[in-house]
């Protein structure tokens, strides 16, 4: 049950909020027009022409002034007297994140489900599914998703076998932490119409023993799918729950803006909470690449390009699988398993052939990519998207562009492709990734560094739940590359290391870039949205393992509060 606000004042204000430490809607007594005046900050602008400075002004969602206090306050305009003033008494300020790369319904319905991340064994996992299964009845399906085997002794897939011994009666479906493989148990697999005689389907496979029999794991979204279809789908009120504990967390991370790839229907809870003034996140929700042209425009005439709240943008096409489950798509063989070179989940002129239809239609293309095959091949279908559909302000992107063929990183910034990467996922990987590239190919891995360096902009995101929607993790990692308990000394893989502005404005200005929005967000400027943070400390004199313990204590959206740390 929601808990029911209470009456506490805002961070040095004069004037009372309403919120208790969690996400907090607009309230409809709350005047229209109003100067919110914040004085005697350091507020961080991201402007390098201002970098600094002292005082804001807030009206109508957006900036109004900012500037020194004198100049706030002498040269702002507008009546003092029925202002609302905000003492910040030194604290920090800076613009809210942008996470460039989210799964908000996924993460909603995760919500709600087994969670399993953080297992640390094939028995842990086992443990969890024994306690969720005395929760249902039998015949009810145990839903779960988190799971990953490289922190398990272990080191292997677990298998339908390992979960018949605690789950005989009920069918059981469980996601791995990258959303690409799932395992299932035998009952599950009853479900389905999978036979001895079932081939894999395009761009998945079935993964089957020596006998030829299902082991139950299931790697990429094609195979996925054979259960998928079966397990119920969440009821409309059990979709708008999950959503609201995600917002409340993203709010709770000072995420001000979060760039989408979701169902439909969840766009559809999305459109009801901004109806009904609830919405405390500005989203842009991508559309199935895959789906058929008709229905793509009429989903973005649906959902609109221009609001300020809630939009449609890029077409997402998920192009290959994950590095730790070893189907990303690779040029050469993995080199801990040099039979397996990954999966394409779409043959490359097929993909060709799509983008540019799609690209006619003026649609953002964002293809993710994780192995260094897949990323050329993205790479390719860009530069003949660009030579046959001639040149236009098209901002494509690679989401993840997780190893990349050295050859290949200067065409980021020649084609001015976006590199849509995730920091975060570097700190896990970094654990596993040189076994599965080996030393060479892992030069080209998480080169933040030196794709920034081919002219191509960075956009940063979290992947979230895949990872943490903490952006902290994200700043730690893109300024140390190293594990959050310290270590390797100067970090892993150093020379793709930036600067702590460069990762800021890779996770704010550079994410606003790529959803064609660098005009209205990003950074504090005179028009722009009014969406910042305030900070428990200055991030800019934060040693590192500062960053990871950074606390937000105030997001506010479009001039509203949207949280407050008790």
């Amino acid at each position: 049950m929601r808990r029911a606000a209470r009456l506490i004042f805002c961070l040095g204000t004069i004037s009372p909020c309403f919120f208790a430490g969690r996400a907090a809607f607009p309230q409809a007594s709350e005047p229209l027009h109003k100067t919110t005046y914040y004085l005697h900050g350091r507020i961080y602008t991201n402007d390098p022409q201002q970098p600094w400075a002292s005082a804001m002004a807030v009206r109508d969602e957006k900036i109004l002034c900012i500037g020194s206090i004198e100049h706030i306050m002498l040269d702002c305009g507008g009546s003092k007297s029925e202002a609302e003033i905000v003492q910040l008494k030194g604290r920090f300020v800076m613009p809210g994140f942008n996470d460039a790369h989210t799964h908000l319904g996924g993460a909603g319905r995760d919500k709600l489900t087994l969670d399993l991340k953080g297992t640390d064994s094939l028995a842990e996992l086992q443990q969890r599914v024994r306690i969720a299964v005395a929760q249902h009845k039998p015949g009810e399906w145990v839903v779960g998703s988190g799971w990953d085997q490289t922190r398990w002794p272990e080191k292997t897939f677990p298998h339908r076998q390992d979960l018949d011994e605690v789950s005989p009666n009920n069918p059981v479906f469980l996601l791995h932490v990258t959303g690409h493989v799932a395992v299932a148990n035998s009952l599950a697999l009853k479900h389905t119409e999978i036979t001895e005689d079932t081939s894999n389907p395009t761009g998945g496979e079935i993964e089957r023993d020596a006998a030829g029999n299902p082991t139950g794991m299931f790697k990429e979204g094609s195979a996925m799918e054979f259960v998928e279809q079966k397990i119920p789908e969440p009821t409309n009120v059990e979709r708008r729950r999950g959503i609201e504990l995600v917002l409340e967390e993203l709010a709770r991370n000072g995420v001000t803006s979060a760039q989408d790839n979701s169902a439909w229907e969840d766009f559809l809870v999305y459109h009801d909470l901004k109806e009904e003034k609830k919405l405390t996140v500005r989203i842009t929700e991508w559309l199935p690449f895959m789906a058929p042209l008709t229905e793509l425009q009429n989903m973005r005439s649906e959902g609109g390009t221009t609001d300020p709240w809630l939009k449609t943008g890029a077409l997402k096409m998920v192009a290959d699988g994950a590095l730790g489950s070893r189907t990303a798509a690779m040029l050469a063989p993995y080199s801990d398993d040099p039979d397996n070179r990954g999966i394409m989940t779409i043959e490359p002129e097929k993909l060709k052939a799509m983008a540019l239809e799609r690209d006619k239609l003026g649609f953002q293309l964002a293809f993710h990519a994780i192995g260094d095959r897949t990323n050329r091949v993205a790479l390719d279908v860009f530069e003949s998207v660009l030579r046959v559909n001639g040149t236009r302000d098209r901002r494509d992107r690679i989401e993840h562009a997780q190893v990349v063929a050295p050859e290949d990183i200067a065409r980021f910034g020649t084609l001015h492709v976006v590199a849509s990467m995730q920091p975060s996922h570097q700190s896990n990987d970094m654990r596993w990734a040189e076994q599965r590239v080996g030393p060479l190919r892992i030069k080209g891995a998480y080169a933040w560094n030196s794709i920034q360096k081919s002219g191509a902009t960075l956009a940063f995101g979290t992947d979230y739940d895949v990872e943490s929607i903490n952006p902290f993790r994200g700043l730690y990692a893109c300024v140390t590359r190293e594990l959050p308990e310290g270590g390797p000394a100067g970090g892993w893989q150093p020379q793709e290391k930036i600067s702590l502005d460069e990762c800021i404005r890779a996770y704010t200005i550079g994410s606003a870039y790529a959803q064609f929005e660098e005009g209205r967000k990003g950074d504090l400027k005179v028009g722009k949205y009014a969406d910042f943070i305030i900070l428990s400390q200055d991030l800019t004199k934060a040693a590192p393992k500062e960053i990871l313990n950074m606390e937000v204590l105030q997001t506010v959206v479009g001039g509203r509060t949207v949280y407050q740390k008790k």
